[in-house]
């Protein structure tokens, strides 16, 4: 956490750690990271140990020295200080609008489900993305349906996508054996409806994680058949054996995002991935198990035309995609691709009519959307009840 007391400069940055008690009694450090702006550092202020500041700090070479130590000791990304490129920064004539802003996540059955996962030791996307719709999800919504997203497969991807702040490394640590069983029983216990298990991209692994992700499935459905599970994963560098792996392990719904349209791929995804390899990880889902149920997720306000959603919803229609999801690109940091447009709430609800009317069985489109936002999940359910019902007939 950053704050921000802003004065006038020169600047000095000073960390502190502090403690906060759980109802539990076990302890947990919270890092602060203050950083203070002062225009006015008389000589009887100065001191010679810890911080020392002078009119010296005008001198480039000094500001130099000290923005460098400071990127140091915060280490936001590896390999140094990062730069601002022609692509990221914050876009001063692109405001916030209000209908982005939610209220703090509550209720009773919040609270519930957050203890139930601190307590089975479980990492969802949900708080380390810090989701908008976390409070909606987990307490059930207008179906009472709670939902999670799980990681599995670690928190360090091997790509580097420009609107992701998760952690990158080209050689991530190993998946824990240990982690299917686990899991499985970890959410049969906890007792959801619908879950979604995702991951980062492993491309270090020789079937990208799919192996992994398919026991865990299989371990989640022998423990409890009934439970409903989508598997939201990476396209696997193409690899269709893969992609039939998973689908044949007893998944209901089967998620892979092309993120945005097809002019954009080069400039907001990772250059292993693409649009044409995306389509065709889709594309061979539904092949290999027919009656499978696929979805994607696009975001939006990243530059994207009108026409490039219109011929990138029809790709996915052309493969048979049944679920789209579209929601506001925000970006993590300045680091990351900036924010090209908000785009009006009236603006999704027009491409969610549009969405269904070329045929997606269902489209889930709103600013604070996500891709795994459980909003359409009792649809999706009454879906995979008819694809079963279908193939037993």
């Amino acid at each position: 956490m950053i704050h921000h007391c802003s004065i006038t400069k020169p600047a000095f940055s000073v960390s502190i750690s502090t403690h906060k008690q759980r109802r539990s009694t076990s302890f947990f450090n919270l890092g602060f990271r203050i950083r203070c702006e002062s225009g006015d550092v008389s000589p009887s202020s100065k001191r010679t140990n810890a911080v020392s500041l002078s009119s010296e700090m005008e001198d480039s070479s000094l500001k130099r020295n000290l923005m460098e130590s400071e990127g140091r000791k915060s280490e936001p990304y590896p390999g140094g200080i990062p730069k601002m490129g022609p692509f990221t920064g914050r876009d001063p004539n692109v405001k916030k609008p209000s209908w982005l802003r939610q209220k703090a996540p509550q209720g009773e059955r919040f609270q519930e489900v957050k203890e139930s996962l601190t307590r089975l030791k479980l990492n969802t996307v949900c708080e380390e993305a810090q989701c908008p719709n976390i409070g909606e999800c987990w307490n059930g919504g207008g179906d009472g349906i709670a939902t999670a997203t799980i990681m599995v497969l670690g928190d360090t991807c091997t790509r580097g996508c420009r609107f992701c702040a998760v952690k990158t490394s080209r050689n991530p640590a190993p998946p824990d054996p240990m982690e299917p069983e686990n899991t499985a029983k970890a959410i049969t216990s906890w007792g959801v409806d619908y879950i979604v298990i995702t991951s980062v991209d492993r491309d270090d692994l020789p079937d990208g994680g799919s192996g992994h992700f398919a026991q865990t499935v299989k371990a989640m459905k022998r423990l409890k058949p009934d439970i409903m599970i989508e598997c939201l994963t990476s396209d696997f560098r193409g690899d269709l054996e893969a992609v039939d792996s998973l689908v044949h392990s007893g998944l209901d719904v089967f998620a892979h995002n092309i993120e945005t349209v097809k002019r954009l791929q080069r400039l907001v995804r990772d250059p292993r991935a693409g649009y044409e390899q995306s389509m065709s990880v889709l594309k061979h889902a539904k092949i290999s198990k027919p009656g499978m149920i696929t979805k994607t997720s696009i975001m939006l306000g990243l530059g994207e035309t009108d026409e490039e959603l219109k011929e990138a919803m029809a790709d996915l229609r052309a493969i048979d995609v049944d679920i789209l999801t579209l929601g506001q690109y925000l970006q993590p940091t300045p680091l990351h691709l900036t924010v090209k447009e908000y785009v009006t709430p009236e603006k999704f609800d027009f491409w969610k009519t549009y969405g269904e009317s070329i045929g997606f069985r269902y489209v889930a489109s709103g600013p604070l959307v996500r891709s795994s936002y459980r909003a359409g999940e009792l649809f999706v359910k009454t879906m995979v009840k008819e694809s079963y019902a279908k193939s037993m007939s």
